[in-house]
């Protein structure tokens, strides 16, 4: 495994969506906008992208996550970036941590309430950057990255009300 390599595995969710003014809705894009934007960083590090799905997170299920792991499993990076819908991306981050017995890499799952491209002001790209500074120096494991905290699967929650999330153990 390479330790300076960064894999991204793209899930879809508002992060990755667009306005669609006739539904007044978020939908996912097509294909996502996170490559492009990483791209303008100008990252000193090798980064590869893989898009498992582009989906609402809310119409994600067991079979998704199956895919999300292969690609977790498959990945010669000890550090993955996984860009998840807000709605689900706990029970996905649990599904992960309950299905790895051993894990070997540094796994960061990140998401936005507002989506990265097309919007201003954005949490977006904050909180990609926070994931990708967490990831050079968490110990191995998973984890949910958002609105400059770390959070454990098994605590992470959505707090709708405050538009953020937060832990079940700490207010």
């Amino acid at each position: 495994m390479t330790k300076n390599k960064l894999h991204f595995i793209i899930t879809g969710g508002t992060i990755d969506s667009y306005f669609d003014p006739i539904t007044e809705k978020t939908l996912p894009c097509e294909h996502s906008y996170i490559p492009k934007f990483v791209d303008i960083l100008k990252l000193y590090e090798s980064i590869t992208f893989s898009e498992v799905f582009m989906k609402d997170s809310r119409d994600i299920n067991d079979k998704d996550r199956e895919k999300i792991l292969q690609e977790i499993e498959k990945s010669n990076s000890t550090r993955i970036i996984i860009t998840h819908g807000s709605y689900t991306v706990a029970e996905t981050a649990k599904y992960i941590n309950t299905k790895t017995e051993k894990i070997d890499k540094v796994i960061i799952f990140v998401c936005s309430m507002i989506p990265i491209n097309g919007f201003a002001p954005t949490d977006a790209g904050f909180n990609l950057g926070y994931a990708v500074a967490k990831s050079q120096d968490l110990k191995n494991g998973i984890y949910v990255c958002m609105n400059g905290k770390v959070f454990a699967p098994e605590e992470v929650v959505k707090i709708l009300s405050e538009g953020r999330f937060g832990s079940i153990y700490k207010k």
